[in-house]
């Protein structure tokens, strides 16, 4: 069947893309995971989400294969659980040192320095480097600069949309009131309460020590940088 066949040809050849896109990104990422003790990390951007090594975890796995050793803390990431149910297990599967804590207790993390660097993944990158990213990221890189932890965004060149000027015209997918007032399969709120539950938020550039992409390093995150990486016109190493 000459239609499956070039189903299948070209399902293989987006893996076999992937895959080198994670590689990428880790080669970049590891010398940083390399110099750290401890990073921090949320919801899941991990081999469960792409066909290779992840993106925000492609440096750890390749950091831990290189013998080095340090702890990933890790997110539990409400409402739906990813850091907790993803994240956590694939990291523990493969042998790497994880700790996992709610969302809420990053600041103190942070506050006694447990971490030396968070590294999350992106959704969309818009042209000025303002990155949307599973609820909370936003929360983190406040707090990061507060404690003056460096803030890292993983992703391939194809999460960037230069036709999107600015994280203000990213639209941010509102999801339904059971996520958040119902865990464990009862209900856990009021009947009558009101909710507000955007699934993504987002990370303005100025926040953001640096993306590591599949091409390089973005670093400072701004419009040209973003551009002339992006674009193909320039090899930030």
């Amino acid at each position: 069947n000459l239609i499956r066949d070039a189903m299948l040809e070209e399902a293989q050849a987006i893996h076999r893309e992937d895959e080198a896109l994670c590689a990428a990104i880790g080669h970049y990422a590891e010398p940083l995971i390399r110099d750290c003790s401890a990073v921090l990390t949320h919801c899941n951007a991990g081999a469960l989400a792409t066909t290779g090594i992840g993106t925000a975890t492609a440096g750890m796995y390749l950091a831990h294969a290189a013998g080095h050793k340090f702890t990933v803390y890790c997110t539990e990431t409400r409402p739906l659980l990813q850091g907790a149910r993803l994240t956590a297990w694939e990291l523990t599967a493969a042998g790497i040192d994880t700790v996992l804590i709610t969302d809420s207790m990053a600041g103190q993390v942070m506050k006694e320095k447990r971490v030396q660097m968070v590294i999350t993944g992106a959704d969309c990158i818009a042209a000025n480097g303002d990155a949307a990213n599973k609820i909370g990221t936003y929360s983190l890189a406040v707090l990061a600069g507060h404690h003056g932890v460096p803030f890292y965004v993983a992703a391939p060149h194809s999460t960037f949309n230069l036709d999107i000027p600015s994280g203000d015209e990213i639209t941010i997918e509102q999801r339904g009131e059971a996520e958040i007032t119902e865990g464990f399969g009862r209900r856990t709120a009021p009947a009558d309460v009101k909710t507000y539950c955007p699934a993504f938020d987002v990370t303005g550039a100025k926040l953001i020590t640096a993306i590591i992409t599949d091409k390089g390093i973005i670093q400072p995150v701004n419009e040209q940088n973003v551009s002339d990486l992006i674009a193909g016109t320039s090899q930030k190493q």
